[in-house]
């Protein structure tokens, strides 16, 4: 008996040695590590600073501005937009709270995000007429500042893009299950104390998206081992997306407006349910194409040659608007 406490306590010494080994590392991580730089530049608006990368020539055709889904950020249009930056003024940021933009103190309601895009760009010195363009949940935003600013949008372009009833008719709760939603938690408490950074350091994480460059890639590493704002941003979104997607099934028809909607082919769970509601989707317009890609949710863009053929038809969209 007396050997096995002396086991045991020799045991929880070791197990307490490394716990405390983890944590040190963790804090040395934290306070030697640097913040990983933005790519684009910070905009304040109204206090809150939004990072933004516009590029490409500022000339008659309109200004194509992408909106990213719930849980990506700038880079994850990045084959879009450099297929698209020598002809067309492309503009993308990371919504407020999300990757390289700070939290906004606002009280956030369903229409906030499509004024606070307004000012940001016109702080940017960005003119309408716009083309958006919307992956994921980045459609929902995108009719939103629609419907509040028609006459500065001359085109809608919806990449595999949520729909208003989405969650009703895909019998699902939302962005995130219970489960997921603590594993989150946990993963934002580990970023805050440096565990995920020195993980990082000493393993060969699993790449996000191999799709993207290595700069890309490395970049989303990075901020999510930094701090947990990234993984709180998930949090956040998950409880404003229900207000986003009621909001966005309330917004006019689309009467005229070119509309394009890509749709991937390969889905997970009612992929036939999926189908319908992006039909739905075209035919906001009279003017609506759809167009299906052998591509998954998140591949349809971060895939070059999937962005290629998505770029070819929203060039001729920005060439053909009056």
């Amino acid at each position: 008996m007396k050997l096995m406490l002396k086991t045991l306590k020799w045991i929880g010494k070791i197990l307490g040695g490394l716990i405390m080994l983890i944590l040190l590392s963790g804090v040395c991580f934290r306070l030697f590590s640097s913040n990983p730089t933005p790519p684009g530049k910070l905009v304040d608006v109204d206090g809150t600073k939004l990072h933004i990368r516009a590029e490409g020539p500022k000339n008659n055709l309109p200004t194509l501005v992408l909106e990213s889904g719930a849980g990506n950020d700038t880079d994850v249009f990045h084959w879009v937009a450099e297929g698209l930056k020598e002809e067309l003024r492309v503009v993308r940021y990371d919504r407020e709270g999300k990757w390289f933009s700070e939290p906004s103190n606002d009280s956030i309601t369903s229409e906030f995000y499509a004024h606070q895009l307004h000012k940001l760009l016109e702080k940017n010195g960005e003119k309408p007429p716009y083309i958006l363009v919307g992956h994921s949940m980045g459609g929902p935003y995108n009719r939103i500042f629609r419907d509040l600013y028609p006459d500065e949008v001359k085109g809608l372009v919806f990449l595999d893009s949520s729909h208003p009833e989405q969650w009703k008719r895909l019998a699902e709760n939302g962005l995130f299950e219970k489960n997921q939603m603590k594993t989150i938690k946990y993963l934002a408490i580990l970023s805050d104390i440096g565990i995920m950074g020195v993980y990082n350091v000493i393993s060969t994480p699993k790449i996000i998206d191999d799709n993207l460059p290595k700069d890309c890639q490395n970049r989303k590493l990075s901020l999510t081992a930094y701090s947990g704002d990234v993984y709180r941003r998930y949090l956040k979104e998950n409880e404003i997306n229900e207000n986003i997607l009621s909001r966005a099934g309330q917004a006019s028809k689309l009467d005229s407006l070119p509309v394009l909607v890509f749709t991937a082919n390969e889905q997970y769970g009612e992929s036939q349910i999926w189908f319908e509601m992006q039909k739905e989707l075209k035919e906001l317009s009279t003017k609506g194409k759809q167009f299906y890609m052998d591509a998954t949710h998140g591949s349809i863009i971060t895939k070059k040659e999937n962005a290629e053929k998505i770029n070819k038809e929203i060039l001729l969209m920005a060439k053909t608007i009056n």
